[in-house]
């Protein structure tokens, strides 16, 4: 954990209709000084659509060895490798080379788009690697509190995540 670290703690009652998989995760999430509110929400849903047993949260944005979540298997092999935003050349060899399965999620639509396509060859050449695009309907930083009860059910590839009266819809779009 990062020095001046704030921990934000998200109690999450997951319900993935899509793959019958129903959960109550207690979760504990450290916000690096650097990142902000959508950025630890976005993290929050990429564990949300990847959510098992044996994913964690990890350094991430504090430590270029490590992803933002990732599972690993009994014998300590990275199974699944998930960052968050635009990688380097560098950083996808390295999570593509270590684990069975790397997922990149992009989140912002311009800068997002444009980091696709300036990429986009570098980016056909591992085939371990998926490139996800999350669209956001809604404010998804109202929902980012220090302390989060949140409902998070997928039905149809569509997260309806809601909070009180608040409701934000969140969808993947697959672009590698």
């Amino acid at each position: 954990m990062a020095a001046n670290a704030t921990i934000y703690k998200a109690n999450l009652n997951i319900a993935n209709m899509d793959i019958h998989y129903y959960s109550e995760q207690n979760l504990t999430l450290a916000k690096h000084p650097s990142e902000n509110d959508l950025r630890l929400m976005v993290r929050l849903i990429a564990f949300i659509f990847n959510a098992n047993e044996d994913l964690v949260f990890c350094k991430g944005i504090a430590q270029d060895d490590e992803p933002d979540l990732w599972q690993k298997d009994l014998s300590g092999d990275i199974d699944l490798w998930i960052d968050l935003g635009q990688a380097d050349e560098k950083r996808i060899k390295k999570a593509c080379g270590r684990s069975k399965k790397v997922i990149i999620y992009l989140y912002q639509d311009g800068m997002a788009s444009a980091c696709f396509k300036q990429n986009k060859k570098l980016l056909n050449r591992f085939k371990n690697l998926s490139v996800i695009y999350v669209n956001i309907d809604g404010d998804i930083e109202e929902l980012c509190e220090r302390s989060m009860h949140l409902q998070a059910n997928i039905s149809d590839a569509e997260l309806s995540l809601i909070h009180d009266d608040k409701t934000v819809l969140i969808t993947e779009t697959t672009w590698k």
